[in-house]
Order: C-alpha cells, then sequence, then structure tokens
C-alpha cells in the first residue's frame, strides 16, 4: 500500500470512529440548536482559527452567508480572521494572543455564537478569545482535539477523537458541514431551489 491509498484508509477509519462516538455527534447536534437559536433571535456566529483553522474559519462563515446546499437567505457569520489591518494591528499594539479576544470583545453580544477552531486545543489567542467570550456572555462551541484545553471555555464542545493532526482537521470540516447543513435545513425547510 502506498502513502495515498494510507491516507484514504486512516481518514476512512477516523471518520467511521467519530461517526460512531455519541458524544462528538451530540456535541454537532448541540451545536446545531445553539446556532439556529442565536440566528431565530437575530444573533451573529464569530469565528476564528490560525493556519490552516483560519482558512476553515473564512470557509465555514462563507457557508453560512452564501449557502450549502440550496438557494436561501443569507445567515450572519464573520470569520476573525480575514482583515489585515485589525490582525496587525491588534498583533502590533497588544501582542498576537489578543488578536482574537479584542474582536470578541469589540464585535460580540450575549448569545451570539462564538465559534473556536483549534486543532491542538491550547492556541493562546483562541483560549483568550475563549474566555472573553464567556465574560460577555457568547455560546462558545469548540472544534478540536478531544483533549484540548479550550474545552474547560466552551459551552459545547465538539472534540475529534484522533490525535493526529490531519485528521482531526478533516474530520471537524465535515462536523462544520453536517452544522451548516443542518442549520440550512432547520431555518430553511431544506428544500433545493
Amino acid at each position: 500500500m502506498d502513502m495515498i491509498e494510507e491516507h484514504f484508509q486512516q481518514s476512512s477509519q477516523a471518520l467511521g470512529l467519530a461517526a460512531r462516538t455519541p458524544d462528538f455527534m451530540d456535541a454537532i447536534r448541540a451545536s446545531t440548536r445553539a446556532c439556529v437559536k442565536c440566528l431565530r433571535d437575530g444573533g451573529k456566529l464569530l469565528i476564528a482559527g490560525n493556519g490552516g483553522s483560519a482558512g476553515d474559519a473564512q470557509h465555514i462563515a462563507g457557508e453560512f452567508l452564501s449557502r450549502l446546499n440550496f438557494d436561501r437567505a443569507p445567515l450572519a457569520a464573520v470569520a476573525l480572521t480575514t482583515d489585515t489591518s485589525v490582525l496587525t494591528a491588534i498583533g502590533n499594539d497588544y501582542g498576537y494572543e489578543h488578536v482574537f479576544e479584542r474582536q470578541v470583545r469589540g464585535l460580540a453580544r450575549p448569545r451570539d455564537v462564538f465559534i473556536a477552531i483549534s486543532t491542538s486545543g491550547r492556541s493562546p489567542n483562541i483560549l483568550r478569545a475563549l474566555a472573553a467570550g464567556r465574560e460577555m456572555g457568547t455560546v462558545n462551541i469548540g472544534l478540536g482535539a478531544a483533549a484540548g484545553e479550550m474545552r474547560r471555555d466552551c459551552d459545547i464542545y465538539i472534540g475529534v477523537p484522533s490525535t493526529s493532526t490531519p485528521m482531526i482537521q478533516q474530520i471537524y470540516m465535515v462536523a462544520a458541514h453536517a452544522l451548516c447543513g443542518t442549520v440550512e435545513q432547520a431555518l430553511f425547510g431544506g428544500a433545493a431551489r
């Protein structure tokens, strides 16, 4: 078996394990309910992560604002990873560990949802943003490793049952697509248009 086949086999096994892990699946369902409630109540979703997870934050925000499975009204979602002026100003003036915390403090309102992505579950800027969200009354959802430190400040934690960085990243994006699709279905009825 070559590396490509091995990667696909490992991915399939990791995804199968996640699908058979009740806590993991229940966390996605709970996240769906939290996002639906937030959006129905006129709130917004704030999403953040570093590196590849920054791209994933943007991907998730795009699914909510644009569409996933069918045409529908846009849903309020903001990736906190996209404004280079904000990121570099905060990083320069306060330090990189504050880049998401400052945005949460400035943009979040009570009962908004903050979705924090950290493959390791211990990124300092994510931990600070979660603590700020907790102070401000956001519903904090975490996506990352099952044993992540960020779990302590999350109301809902989608902990991927794997220790492999690529597997964690792949599986939390499958979870994010399930979340987006289920929110779409709940808010708009799911009929493809």
